[in-house]
């Protein structure tokens, strides 16, 4: 199904794209959740009058996520203090959530914890990577450095066979 594009769809296309997907993703997502409308043929003259808008707009959301992007990056790194063990395992993990919770009192900027990827889950102590997509184009990467508030010695509980 031909279908046009209101809004940024990942690996699909950009708002105002005409792309040919599957009809039953056209009719049970893309429709539904108003990312797209049906390419009829006033469909398409309607975007080709509208494409100009469309292309500011874009460039606008483009210029606000490379200021975004910048700002983020200009943290350089993000200190994060855990209780571990002995081993350097986490007593829990540090999660995208936090990430998110942890920029947004930093620099003020709140970022959708979806946006945020990690290399590996932050569940030990040491010096992780994270891509922030901020749009289709623009990706901002930030450290986070992981480091013991406090040592827990770790127990090893041995389980004692029963004979039945």
């Amino acid at each position: 199904m031909e279908v046009i594009l209101k809004k940024d769809v990942q690996n699909i296309g950009e708002a105002g794209d005409i792309v040919n997907v599957k009809d039953g993703y056209a009719r049970n997502f893309l429709l539904p959740q108003n990312f797209a409308e049906i390419a009829t043929k006033g469909a398409k003259e309607n975007r080709e009058k509208n494409l100009a808008r469309i292309k500011a707009k874009q460039e606008k959301l483009h210029a606000e996520a490379l200021e975004t992007a910048k700002k983020i990056e200009e943290l350089g790194t993000i200190e994060f203090s855990a209780k571990a063990g002995e081993s350097g395992k986490l007593f829990g993990a540090i999660t995208t959530k936090k990430l998110a919770e942890e920029i947004k009192a930093k620099t003020g900027i709140e970022i959708d914890r979806k946006t945020i990827s990690l290399d590996a889950p932050i569940n030990k102590l040491g010096s992780f990577n994270m891509q922030i997509k901020l749009t289709s184009k623009v990706k901002a990467s930030l450290g986070v450095n992981v480091s013991a508030s406090e040592v827990l010695k770790e127990e090893v509980v041995e389980v004692e066979e029963t004979e039945e």
